[in-house]
């Protein structure tokens, strides 16, 4: 069957069949390879994407039901500037190894800054929940998710 998704701003026309998911569909159908495979049962976090606006593992969201939402990929995030200023702070505090879960690591964690600004390590540990990085101990990926708040805070102060 045919779907149109709309993928990063712009309407694609994909064929996927009634099983397929959304992450199958948007690496093979889309080209979109930012978002990767670990565990294909929901459990790795490495495949979240946005769904209109809201973190999903797209292994274990049918494509079918994704059609007339707006769907996010890591790609689709070049540009926007609280996910650059996690990028940065991704490098500075060497907060990934093999890089393999970071697509997912890094548009869970522009979600937990729009919803939590300035978060606290326990905040940030709370909604990592189910993001799974087997290199790094998580403390690079907290400290940068924390320095990436505190750049977006002073930024706004200084813009206001």
């Amino acid at each position: 069957m045919r779907l149109a998704l709309h993928v990063n701003g712009a309407t694609r026309t994909v064929e996927a069949e009634p099983r397929d998911t959304l992450a199958d569909t948007l690496r093979d159908g889309a080209g979109l390879t930012a978002l990767h495979l670990g565990c294909e049962q929901g459990a790795c976090g490495t495949c979240t994407v946005l769904l209109d606006e809201e973190p999903v593992r797209s292994c274990i969201v049918l494509a079918v039901t994704a059609e007339g939402r707006e769907i996010r990929t890591l790609e689709g995030l070049a540009g926007d500037p609280m996910t650059e200023a996690l990028r940065r702070a991704f490098h500075e505090e060497h907060a990934l190894q093999c890089g393999y879960c970071t697509p997912g690591m890094l548009v869970t964690a522009r979600d937990i800054l729009r919803r939590f600004p300035r978060p606290d390590e326990a905040t940030i540990r709370r909604e990592l929940a189910g993001q799974i990085c087997r290199c790094t101990g998580y403390m690079g990926i907290i400290a940068a998710i924390r320095r990436a708040g505190e750049a977006l805070h002073e930024t706004a102060e200084a813009g206001a």
